[in-house]
């Protein structure tokens, strides 16, 4: 029998997810005593991760996760099981993105994911730049300007985006939900792994 999970709250489930898939980046987490603790964050979404940690941690404990870059992300642990465990990302207490004309820096990306139209099946498209707000794509069947997509990157839950531009076979795709830039940082790092 496998070991229950602690959660939070007593009566507390974990939160509904989409399927995700494995992820394999070591990590950095800042306790509020300020040891550092190494870990290895094993799925990743906007809203948290999953991650493997030889240290316990406690339910509630709050930390500042750090992976792929100096950016940090403030997080608390909403479950144990082990050394496994489940952390929720707090925005709330996460330093604020910028706010410039293009608002963050793209990176060149040259890799493929996987995109579904509503209604439709899924199907892989190239990628070539990527930020927290967007990315760009080529498309063999063109989307409208306004269209909804969703956008999946491996090991991550889909990302729905809005068709901000067309020129060509590509268009600028613009996410519903920003990424917050740890989590970028993150994803950054898995691409290139894996180019």
């Amino acid at each position: 029998m496998a070991p229950s999970r602690i959660f939070a709250e007593a009566d507390a489930a974990p939160l509904s997810r989409r399927e995700r898939r494995p992820l394999n980046q070591a990590a950095h987490a800042t306790r509020s005593d300020g040891s550092i603790l190494t870990m290895t964050v094993i799925d990743l979404a906007n809203e948290g991760c999953g991650v493997i940690c030889p240290v316990s941690l406690l339910v509630g404990e709050r930390l500042e996760l750090s992976a792929a870059g100096p950016r940090k992300i403030a997080a608390v642990v909403r479950w144990t099981d082990g050394a496994r465990a489940g952390l929720a990302f707090d925005f709330a207490a996460s330093p604020a993105l910028d706010h410039r004309p293009r608002q963050h820096e793209r990176v060149s990306i040259d890799g493929e994911v996987s995109m579904r139209r509503a209604a439709k099946l899924a199907f892989r498209v190239r990628i070539y730049d990527l930020s927290p707000e967007g990315c760009k794509a080529e498309f063999v069947e063109r989307p409208g300007i306004g269209e909804q997509l969703w956008v999946k990157f491996d090991g991550m839950e889909a990302l729905e985006a809005k068709v901000r531009w067309i020129v060509g076979a590509k268009a600028g795709l613009k996410f519903v939900r920003p990424l917050h830039a740890a989590v970028f940082d993150l994803l950054i790092a898995k691409l290139r792994a894996a180019a």
